[in-house]
């Protein structure tokens, strides 16, 4: 019922094309290696391979991998954090709107990442280190600037939303983001915010 759900919505604007259904992360691999979509909407949890594993097997094995968001039940699910690190470019909940989840495909297949605000708050409370100090080395690397934009990266805004908080052109957090990315070792900008997370940067609330 929620394959058909997403199928349903997306189906309905004029810009977005399924092209493709897999009821099993099994089906899912072979799937995505055939058609090459733009994104995949990724349950966590399926029958004979997880979410997870199949996020891993796409990322790892396709030259040009699709924009993979995992959707799941729960915020705070331990899956979630897994398929991030994994590579996922964001999470969506299963309980999202309409206008959500066809934001969330447009979003990412423009090429950020999807982290909405509360459920990155709920994730980071279980991995951030308590303590004060931060002992990840790149972070005495980042300059002020870098070092807000990463901070507002982990707090959910885009590029666009950046660039209005902090009254500077997109091109210019486009330059910072790049900069994070390289200065934190992240592939995408979910690492990056991951690596925020786990290196102490980032405090739990």
């Amino acid at each position: 019922m929620v394959r058909t759900a997403l199928r349903v919505i997306l189906e309905a604007e004029p810009d977005l094309v399924v092209v493709g259904e897999a009821a099993t992360g099994a089906e899912a691999v072979p799937l995505v290696r055939s058609l090459a979509p733009d994104v995949v909407l990724m349950d966590v949890r399926m029958p004979e391979i997880d979410g997870i594993r199949a996020t891993e097997q796409i990322l790892s094995t396709l030259a040009e991998p699709p924009r993979i968001v995992v959707v799941t039940t729960f915020e705070n699910d331990a899956y979630v954090y897994d398929a991030l690190r994994a590579g996922a470019a964001g999470f969506l909940l299963k309980r999202a709107e309409p206008e959500e989840l066809i934001g969330a495909v447009r979003l990412v297949a423009r090429g950020d990442s999807l982290l909405f605000p509360a459920a990155v708050r709920a994730l980071a409370a279980s991995h951030a280190p308590g303590g004060r100090g931060c002992a990840a080395p790149w972070a005495a690397r980042l300059t002020d600037r870098e070092a807000g934009v990463l901070r507002l990266m982990a707090t959910g805004l885009s590029n666009q939303e950046m660039s209005e908080r902090l009254g500077v052109g997109p091109q210019t957090i486009k330059t910072h983001v790049a900069a994070v990315l390289s200065k934190t070792g992240s592939r995408d900008r979910t690492q990056a915010v991951i690596a925020a997370y786990e290196g102490g940067f980032m405090k739990k609330d």
